[in-house]
């Protein structure tokens, strides 16, 4: 079989299994660079004649070491890669269309996750402050997703899937119905962040909760447009995303109650060893301990 209708196969497995489409385009992506890596290397492409030996020289090929510039991928980007063969190549197996796992032999690198890329609280009130002091519809709606995300720690697919039938303000919470692994989760809410929504929809009971001019639903690359228009209106000059927001509202919690177990809560973690990153970047606490 040849590896491209194998990774067909492959993500419509992923897809039935209620995957996020984020993590499909992953596989595609990393299983795609092995196909084209294997093509220049004059191999067959079948995946019955893909060996061990192939993928471990192609994980220290250029291709999979390095970025499109010539700069070398961080750890993390080439275990998540790793992950994506193994992923792959067990599955092939277990459907009955290997007769050997070629990626059994394959082991992710010893690393440690970098510091979650957080604003700090002078960033994280500068942009709240120029959202508030925008015109117009744009800057208005901009500002009701913005503190929502920086106010809930949502992820930014879970906020733009969002309708207004899913709110209950009332009460201080929604349902997010798109979270990570596909499940719903009862998210709630600070009642400043409430307050602001209900003027936003006020009159709308139904329909995507964020909006474009033309009534469609919000994409996430208009999204990070308007974040950095918005960072650079309030004066922050680093890199941050969309993303970013969910670990300030991590890092903020923490520092405020100093509760691990309640940040994990509200992050909607699973395990705990996803929340630790929080406590190992919080450098400020660590200073002022040192200091007393």
């Amino acid at each position: 079989m040849r590896l491209r209708d194998a990774l067909a196969q492959f993500l419509l497995q992923l897809e039935a299994d209620g995957r996020s489409p984020h993590t499909r385009a992953q596989y595609a992506r990393h299983l795609g660079l092995l196909a084209r890596w294997l093509a220049a290397s004059g191999h067959s492409g079948e995946i019955e004649h893909v060996g061990h030996e192939d993928l471990a020289r192609f994980l220290v090929a250029p291709e999979a070491r390095e970025r499109g510039d010539g700069a070398p991928k961080r750890a993390s980007s080439t275990n998540c890669l790793r992950t994506s063969l193994r992923s792959f190549f067990a599955w092939q197996h277990a459907a009955g269309n290997l007769r050997q796992n070629p990626a059994r032999l394959v082991r992710r690198a010893m690393c440690s996750p970098g510091p979650p890329r957080a604003l700090s609280e002078g960033e994280r009130k500068a942009l709240l402050d120029t959202l508030a002091a925008g015109e117009g519809w744009t800057a208005r709606r901009d500002h009701e997703l913005f503190s929502l995300m920086l106010g809930s720690g949502l992820r930014l697919g879970a906020t733009l899937a969002l309708d207004v039938e899913d709110l209950d303000l009332d009460r201080g919470e929604l349902v997010a119905r798109k979270m990570k692994g596909g499940r719903a989760e009862r998210v709630l809410l600070p009642r400043s962040v409430c307050e602001h929504l209900a003027s936003w929809f006020a009159g709308r009971t139904a329909g995507p909760v964020f909006r474009g001019r033309g009534g469609e639903r919000l994409g996430a690359r208009q999204v990070a447009r308007r974040l950095d228009y918005w960072l650079e209106r309030a004066g922050i000059r680093r890199a941050a995303s969309p993303h970013s927001l969910r670990h300030t509202f991590a890092a903020e919690l923490l520092g405020r109650t100093h509760d691990l177990v309640l940040v994990q809560s509200a992050m909607h973690h699973r395990s705990i060893a996803s929340t630790l990153r929080y406590v190992a970047a919080d450098e400020q606490r660590l200073r002022a301990a040192l200091s007393s």
